[in-house]
């Protein structure tokens, strides 16, 4: 059985685009593969974090991925912080990479801005970092957006320098898994922009501990245009807000936007909206209320995940053994 990792960043409540996107993915990997999840603190603190806000969103994040349907009990599911084999291998890692590897990533160019020159060492090696949360436990599985392509490709470059240098066949190749067609859903307020927690509008976004007349709300005020929604996909073109809550609409009831156009083509939006309006409620409801009553039990939730992070540790240490002793480091005991 193949082994799959993936990390998600503990930044707020996650938004529907996050749920259809990425994380609703994860879950049928629990009986298909040895399925590791991570809440990636570490990652987070490559730019500046309030430290009780960190705590409250990374325990946030890992009680939506239980209520989204990660069960502890069919994958490891942990925080990155509690299993030192993270930052250990990135440390190697960062003498494994080349300057001119991680000049050449455009993610960090993007997020550091102008000013790059004040931006974080950490936010510059951030790629190592993620290559060691993948390989500390030789998983050769990574499910992956378009914007962590580029993150992988020099993972697979860090592990095969480091079989190249010390003359090991070590460091399997990682490969993206593509789980047909990952629903890409937009601003609320804008259709040609990814849907963020980062927007300043939060009427841009549904958080998935928003409430049924909070959804509602956001849903009619969503941007639309005068026209009649189409029955047929053709007639979406040029029209990016309609196109986005078309297949907001087919992701949520698990079918395709040509069968959303099919039913609903000819029909404004106020009537459309308020079928949307209630796919939404009725499905993300459940998730909502799950969230409340883990959040509620703390207690529970952290003895939670740190039996993930014991599983975890138990998978890494024996990789991590191994690494040490390829390196020449004198063993500890």
């Amino acid at each position: 059985m193949s082994r799959v990792f993936s990390g998600i960043q503990p930044s707020g409540v996650p938004t529907l685009g996050n749920y259809l996107g990425a994380i609703r993915n994860w879950v049928p990997l629990q009986d298909q593969a040895e399925a590791i999840y991570c809440v990636v603190d570490l990652h987070a603190i490559t730019v500046w974090q309030d430290p009780k806000e960190l705590t409250r969103q990374t325990r946030e994040m890992a009680a939506a991925l239980i209520a989204c349907g990660l069960d502890p009990k069919r994958c490891t599911l942990f925080v990155q912080s509690h299993v030192g084999a993270h930052a250990e291998l990135g440390w190697i890692f960062n003498c494994i990479a080349r300057l001119g590897w991680l000049n050449r990533m455009t993610q960090f160019k993007d997020k550091a801005g102008k000013d790059r020159e004040a931006a974080s060492a950490g936010l510059y090696v951030y790629p190592n970092l993620m290559a060691a949360d993948i390989l500390a436990y030789h998983a050769t599985k990574v499910p992956v957006g378009d914007d962590q392509k580029q993150h992988l490709e020099l993972a697979n470059d860090i592990a095969q320098k480091f079989n190249h240098d010390y003359g090991v066949e070590f460091f399997p190749t990682i490969e993206p898994l593509i789980q047909g067609v990952a629903a890409r859903v937009m601003s609320l307020r804008d259709g040609t922009k990814k849907m963020s927690k980062s927007d300043p509008s939060d009427q841009s976004r549904i958080n998935l501990t928003d409430d049924a007349d909070t959804i509602a709300l956001k849903i009619r005020r969503a941007k639309t245009d005068p026209e009649p929604l189409p029955d047929h996909m053709a007639g979406l073109e040029g029209r990016p807000e309609a196109r986005n809550l078309v297949g907001i609409l087919a992701a949520i009831t698990g079918t395709l936007p040509e069968n959303v156009l099919r039913e609903h083509g000819g029909q404004g939006f106020g009537p459309f909206k308020s079928t949307l309006t209630d796919a939404l409620v009725a499905h993300l409801q459940p998730i909502a209320a799950e969230m409340k009553r883990l959040l509620d039990d703390p207690f529970a939730l952290d003895a939670a995940l740190h039996l993930g992070a014991d599983r975890a540790r138990e998978i890494a240490e024996p990789i991590m053994k191994r690494a040490r002793e390829i390196v020449g480091f004198l063993p500890a005991r």
